[in-house]
């Protein structure tokens, strides 16, 4: 890619960015409230439509809900049309839920058996590849988008048009807008994971132009290396690894989390915090443990990330606690602690070394992040 074709991209996207609405409307926003502890749902089920059970749950537990990749794909074929039935089923049973569309930035996942309609349209050549000529592929198998191209870009963000116009979605969760991983940087250059960045960048500029401003936009990656670029666009973003996987688990990465989430929250900016119950849907012994032996040990291990996720909410941080994003990754289940009174946060938390305390009108939360312990003292509602 020339110098004077990346110069292009970065002006136009500025122009793009000086054209759109700085803020979104007020009502694009979810409901929040700090009665109960605020929560998230994402999840999808590729195998059939959500069960009326499944479908009165989510709409009676969550406000704010994401619908995965490969919703019903196995039985409609794509995953637009089991994402229409399941926002059409969602908002009967609750009209001010806000339910967004799954829409990858980086990858093709229809060739990883999530179907989607919009794959027949894709721009020809339009995946990245490396200085040699050679496909970038994520995880040997998933092509990845070359979003340096505008008319690759146009299309992304039609597709994402089409699911607030016509599928009803309220915005878009935008997967994958991090930079590749250090697999895939090895294969590039410098400047081409430059390049590709400001194309991210101003590929959700594009498709807030053409969602307008009262719709949302998330993101995944709130931890990566263009974050204040991408929410001066995007509504809010996710902290996928909160306390789990290698790169989250550390003190250092759960302190570095909690200001993250304290500073972001604080320019009234959205953050899901993905918490994890000490497992996940990639460790395979663990998947073959009876469902209900799961969702006992998620129970019995949610103090910590639960207590992590309450020293640092702001306004409009959701809390998602499951071993994945399917139906039997733990979304239908529930904890008692989700029902119990909360109230709103007598002020930030107070840190000392690595321990935390902050109090709410109806709990007390201590977390010692070096000895990975916590404790939530609730109190009776008067």
């Amino acid at each position: 890619m020339t110098r004077t074709l990346f110069t292009s991209i970065v002006f136009i996207a500025c122009l793009v960015f000086m054209s759109a609405p700085a803020l979104h409307a007020n009502d694009a926003m979810p409901a929040f409230s700090w009665d109960r502890v605020p929560v998230y749902a994402h999840v999808g089920k590729a195998s059939d439509d959500f069960t009326d059970g499944e479908l009165d749950f989510l709409a009676k537990r969550f406000n704010f809900i994401t619908i995965e990749k490969g919703q019903a794909a196995l039985k409609h074929g794509n995953t637009e049309d089991g994402f229409v039935v399941a926002i059409r089923e969602i908002k009967k049973r609750n009209p001010d839920a806000k339910v967004l569309f799954y829409w990858n930035a980086s990858l093709d996942t229809s060739t990883a058996r999530w179907g989607y309609k919009a794959t027949k349209t894709l721009p020809a050549g339009a995946y990245l590849k490396d200085e040699d000529g050679k496909p970038v592929l994520r995880r040997r198998t998933v092509s990845n988008y070359d979003q340096r191209r505008a008319d690759v870009r146009d299309w992304w963000s039609d597709v994402a048009a089409t699911a607030v116009r016509e599928y009803g979605a309220d915005g878009i969760f935008s997967d994958a807008m991090g930079d590749p991983p250090v697999a895939n940087k090895k294969t590039l250059t410098e400047k081409t994971v430059l390049d590709l960045r400001a194309a991210r960048h101003a590929m959700l500029q594009e498709t807030r132009r053409k969602i307008g401003p009262d719709k949302l936009i998330l993101y995944n990656g709130l931890m990566r290396e263009n974050r204040d670029n991408l929410l001066r666009v995007a509504d809010g973003s996710m902290i996928e690894h909160f306390g789990h996987f290698n790169h989250g688990s550390s003190k250092e990465a759960i302190a570095e989390a909690i200001e993250t989430i304290q500073a972001v929250g604080r320019d009234g900016k959205i953050v899901l915090i993905k918490a994890w119950p000490g497992f996940s849907f990639r460790e395979s012994e663990m998947m073959r443990k009876p469902q209900k032996e799961l969702a006992r040990l998620a129970k019995q291990r949610i103090t910590f990330p639960l207590a992590c996720y309450l020293v640092a909410a702001q306004k409009y941080s959701y809390l998602c606690y499951t071993w994945g994003y399917r139906e039997k990754h733990g979304t239908f289940d529930w904890y008692a602690e989700f029902d119990k009174p909360l109230g709103p946060p007598k002020g930030d938390a107070k840190r000392d070394g690595w321990t935390y305390t902050r109090d709410f009108a109806h709990a007390s939360v201590f977390v010692d992040l070096e000895a990975r312990t916590a404790r939530i003292d609730w109190k009776p509602k008067p």
